[in-house]
């Protein structure tokens, strides 16, 4: 069995041949840096099983290459799966399993560090003593010791992020369609999102992308908030209406907010682009805002993470071979 894996990044090629080593079962496997689309797909042609990262696009078309190409396994290197079309995909015969667990800690960890760099606005302080330029004007922080954090997902992610927010002395509101026992051990409240909303100095996101929490934050979401709150964002970009967010910080609004997705990043994060003329203006008018840190989706991106990914997806391509189902699997082998 050959396996073609898309989107691989420089640091994890290593750890995906060092994870399918030894597995007589996978012939070979070839690594390629470039994303799945429907210029990319023809590349799949004669490999039976595909790897992809979340950052490729698995629609009707691509999918119906892929099928004519002799791909039967999508084997997706992230818990989201909102880029493919299960629907398709069935309706040709693919199997598609997906990592559905990994580290929370890394995601809920940079989340955290994205709402404090804001805060004590960190990147700015860091430009300037580069500057040699040691005031410190404009930098004044607040203690989140006290304050108010809400937390609209409240999984396994969320989780983490509660325990470290419960861990600097922080107040906690929760939103969630089921109430997580473990937060509410750690003093959390679930409350109506209208209220965390109101009432919450921080605010996180950990909710899968899916109809129904397309754009959870909207315009009416944002004007809830106070005008001094932090938002941050480390899940989904879709579920930030980002233009209705450029509008309240032209407004002047918001001590910071920091965002790790995007909901058009696709063709744009993991790749390089500053050689070259951004015309998504949304995204350019964005990343200018003084108390707004953007980052190219990195949450999930640490050792203990990326390696259990890896592992999961190991794991997916070989349960596939021997006939087996496992939690992972979205569309079974038909």
């Amino acid at each position: 069995m050959e396996i073609l894996a898309f989107g691989v990044q420089s640091d994890e090629k290593p750890l995906i041949e060092r994870a399918f080593a030894g597995h007589h079962e996978v012939r070979s496997h070839r690594c390629l840096d470039v994303f799945l689309n429907e210029d990319t797909a023809p590349i799949a042609a004669g490999y039976e099983a595909i790897s992809t990262s979340v950052n490729c696009g698995l629609g009707h078309r691509v999918l119906q290459t892929l099928a004519a190409g002799g791909t039967q396994l999508i084997a997706q290197r992230s818990t989201g799966f909102n880029n493919i079309d299960l629907n398709v995909a069935e309706r040709v015969g693919m199997t598609v399993a997906r990592v559905s667990y990994y580290s929370p800690y890394s995601v809920a960890e940079f989340a955290w560090t994205l709402g404090m760099a804001v805060n004590r606005r960190i990147v700015r302080a860091a430009t300037r003593t580069r500057d040699f330029d040691f005031r410190l004007d404009g930098l004044m922080g607040r203690d989140m010791h006290g304050r108010t954090a809400g937390v609209l997902g409240t999984g396994k992610i969320g989780e983490a992020f509660t325990r470290i927010a419960h861990g600097f002395g922080m107040n906690l509101l929760g939103w969630d369609i089921a109430e997580n026992p473990a937060c509410v051990e750690l003093g959390m409240k679930y409350v109506p999102k209208e209220r965390l909303l109101a009432e919450s100095d921080l605010i996180t996101l950990h909710v899968p992308l899916l109809p129904q929490t397309e754009r959870l934050i909207d315009a009416a979401a944002l004007r809830a908030m106070k005008d001094d709150a932090i938002l941050v964002n480390s899940s989904r970009g879709g579920l930030i209406d980002t233009q209705a967010l450029v509008g309240e910080l032209r407004e002047g609004r918001f001590t910071g907010v920091g965002l790790d997705v995007y909901e058009a990043e696709a063709g744009l994060f993991f790749l390089d682009k500053s050689l070259e003329a951004i015309e998504d203006d949304t995204l350019a008018r964005l990343v200018t805002f003084p108390n707004v840190l953007v980052t190219s989706h990195q949450a999930y991106y640490t050792e203990d993470a990326v390696g259990q990914i890896i592992d999961a997806t190991v794991k997916n391509v070989l349960d596939y071979r021997a006939g087996r189902r496992s939690e992972n699997v979205l569309v079974p082998r038909s």
